[in-house]
C-alpha cells in the first residue's frame, strides 16, 4: 500500500483516496511575472512523477495547477516594462509551459487562472463576511485569524508565534496583524469591482476558491513547495474551514527548496539559476536525475559541480539504453515483457513515500544486468522494464535510430569481422561521438 508522508498530521500514512481509486491533486503554479527559477521547476517535476506513478497503479488521477495571473509583483513589472499586465502574463505562461515540457513533464490536466474565478472570489468573501469570518476596512476585506480555533494546524504553530514568519502590513486598520487580506482595495493596476470597491482578491483566497470550483469539496493531496506552507497553505486552509468545514486537502505533500552551494536562492544575492538559462547548456532530463536522485522533501544543494556530476551519470545511462535499443533493433527483438520481480522492488520502494532516490539504485542495477546479460530475448525484457520505470520517472532518453545509423552500425560489424581495424576504428568514433557505443 502506498504511504506517503502528509505534511497536515506530520507523518508518514496509508494514502487512502476519498473517492476509492479517483484522485484529486492540487499544486500551486507559477505567478506568471518572470521566468522560473530551478527552484520553482522541482515541484513541477515531483508532482508529475506522482501522477505517473498513481496512473501506473490504476488510479484515475486529476492533477490541477493554477496560474496566478493578477498579483502586485505582476502589476509593478507590467509598470516597469511598460506593457498592459496581460500582455505580461501571457508571455510568462507560455514560457512556463515551455519549460515545464522541456523537463519532461506533462501539462496539469487543468490550469485555471485567477482571474477567471474573480466574481466567485466576490462571492467566497461575502458569504466569510456574513459569517462573520472577514471584515471590511478602508484598505480592503481581511480575514479573523481568531475566529479559527486550529489555525496553524499546518505549520504546527501556535497563532501567537505565527506572528513571527508574516509579513506584517502596514495597514493601521487591520484588526489583528496577523489578518489576511481577501481583498485589496485598489485602483491601481488591474483591478475588478465588488460590493467594497475596485480591486483584486488575495492570493491565498484564489488558491481556496479555485479548488472549491473545480472539486467541489475535499481533495486528496494539495501540494508545492516548501516555502507555501506558512503563511499561503496555512490560510488556505483557515479559510476553507471557515467556509466548508474541512482543510482542504486529506493529505498535504510539500517539496523542499533548492539552495545555492547552502545558501538560499534570492534576487539579493544574485544567485538565482534561470530553467531556460540552465537548458541552454545542459540535458533538461539530466537535471530531471537531478531532482529525482534526492529525497522530495529534503533540501537540494546545488552547485555546478553537482549539475556536472548528474549529466555525466545521465549520459552513461543514454549510452547504455541506446546500445541496446540498437542491439536489440538490428536482431529484431522487441518486448512487452515486464520482470515481475524487479516491478515489485520499484513499486514497494515508490510506496514507500515516492522514494526515488532509492529507485535510481534499483535503476542502475537493473542496467548493470542490461550491461551483463549474454541472452537477447533477456536483454530485451530487460530493457523494456527500464523504459517503463523511467518512462514513470520521465527520465527515459528521447531517441529514434535512423536507417543510416544502423547501416553504419552493420558496417562497423562487418569491418571488424574481416579484421578492417582502420574502417572499424572509424565507424566506432563516429557511432561513439553519436551516443550509440
Amino acid at each position: 500500500m502506498l504511504k506517503i508522508y502528509n505534511s497536515l498530521t506530520d507523518q508518514i500514512e496509508p494514502f487512502i483516496p476519498l473517492h476509492n481509486k479517483r484522485v484529486s491533486i492540487y499544486v500551486c503554479g507559477p505567478t506568471v511575472y518572470g521566468d522560473i527559477h530551478i527552484g520553482n521547476a522541482r515541484p513541477i517535476i515531483f508532482f508529475d512523477v506522482l501522477k505517473n506513478y498513481l496512473k501506473a497503479v490504476d488510479y484515475d488521477v486529476t492533477l490541477v495547477s493554477n496560474i496566478t495571473d493578477v498579483d502586485d509583483k505582476i502589476i509593478n513589472r507590467a509598470f516597469d516594462l511598460h506593457i498592459e499586465e496581460s500582455k505580461l502574463t501571457k508571455r510568462y505562461e507560455e514560457a512556463f509551459i515551455h519549460m515545464t515540457l522541456l523537463l519532461g513533464s506533462n501539462l496539469p490536466d487543468q490550469m485555471p487562472k485567477a482571474t477567471e474565478y474573480v466574481v466567485q472570489m466576490v462571492e467566497y468573501i461575502q458569504e466569510l463576511m456574513d459569517m462573520g469570518y472577514a471584515y471590511q476596512t478602508d484598505t480592503g476585506v481581511y480575514f479573523r485569524v481568531s475566529k479559527v480555533e486550529d489555525y496553524g494546524i499546518l505549520s504546527n504553530q501556535k497563532v501567537a508565534e505565527l506572528s513571527r514568519g508574516v509579513r506584517i502590513e502596514l495597514d493601521a486598520d487591520k484588526e489583528d496583524p496577523r489578518d489576511f487580506s481577501l481583498w485589496k482595495k485598489t485602483t491601481i493596476g488591474l483591478n475588478f469591482d465588488s460590493p467594497w470597491g475596485p480591486g483584486r482578491p488575495g492570493w491565498h483566497t484564489e488558491c481556496a476558491v479555485m479548488n472549491k470550483e473545480i472539486f467541489h469539496g475535499e481533495i486528496d493531496i494539495h501540494g508545492g513547495g516548501s516555502d507555501l506552507k506558512f503563511p499561503h497553505h496555512e490560510n488556505e486552509i483557515a479559510q476553507t474551514y471557515a467556509h466548508d468545514h474541512h482543510h482542504l486537502a486529506k493529505h498535504w505533500m510539500h517539496v523542499g527548496r533548492i539552495d545555492m552551494s547552502g545558501e538560499k536562492m534570492s534576487k539579493s544575492l544574485g544567485n538565482i539559476v534561470l530553467v531556460k538559462d540552465l537548458l541552454q547548456i545542459y540535458d533538461p532530463l539530466a537535471f530531471r536525475l537531478l531532482i529525482l536522485s534526492h529525497p522530495y522533501r529534503q533540501p537540494i544543494s546545488y552547485s555546478e559541480d553537482l549539475m556536472i556530476q548528474f549529466s555525466k551519470e545521465y549520459d552513461k545511462i543514454k549510452r547504455t539504453l541506446k546500445k541496446t535499443y540498437l542491439t536489440l533493433s538490428l536482431e529484431g527483438l522487441k518486448s512487452n515483457v515486464l520482470d515481475d520481480e524487479i516491478m515489485k522492488q520499484f513499486i514497494k520502494i515508490m510506496d514507500n513515500d515516492i522514494n526515488t532516490p532509492n529507485v535510481m539504485t534499483l535503476v542502475y542495477d537493473l542496467l548493470k544486468q542490461i550491461n551483463k546479460s549474454n541472452d537477447p530475448n533477456r536483454t530485451a525484457v530487460l530493457y523494456y522494464t527500464a523504459k517503463k520505470i523511467l518512462d514513470i520517472l520521465g527520465i527515459m532518453p528521447r531517441f529514434e535510430i535512423r536507417d543510416d545509423v544502423l547501416s553504419m552500425y552493420r558496417e562497423w560489424e562487418t569491418a571488424r569481422s574481416e579484421k578492417n581495424f582502420r574502417l572499424a576504428d572509424q565507424l566506432r568514433s563516429k557511432l561513439t561521438e553519436q551516443g550509440w557505443l
